[in-house]
């Protein structure tokens, strides 16, 4: 198993409907995700900067990769573009982090 971590940035003040949006987080997106082998995916939030760390579990037959040219995933940026830094075709912009200590 993998571990995946990045970071990305809100827009101020949409903290609650960010997390509103993901509360709702549409099904056949979830699917998606999961069929692409992503588990464990969780989002922080840092409330003092709007900076968010996401990290993810993903298979060693992952196709991660490739969600981006996936409809469902255009559709998602797309609904997600007016609450965070985007690149011009909506994916948000995402900064790599690398594991520097892992405890099991």
């Amino acid at each position: 198993m993998l571990r995946n971590a990045f970071t990305m940035q809100l827009k101020p003040g949409v903290a609650d409907e960010y997390k509103r949006r993901h509360d709702e987080i549409w099904p056949e997106l979830a699917q998606t995700l999961k069929e692409a082998g992503i588990s464990d995916y969780s989002i922080f939030l840092d409330e003092d900067t709007g900076r968010l760390f996401a990290v993810q579990k993903l298979s060693e037959s992952n196709t991660a990769d490739s969600l981006p040219d996936t409809e469902i995933v255009k559709k998602w940026w797309a609904y997600m573009a007016d609450l965070m830094d985007t690149h011009p075709d909506n994916a948000p912009v995402c900064v790599p982090l690398h594991e520097v200590f892992h405890l099991d």
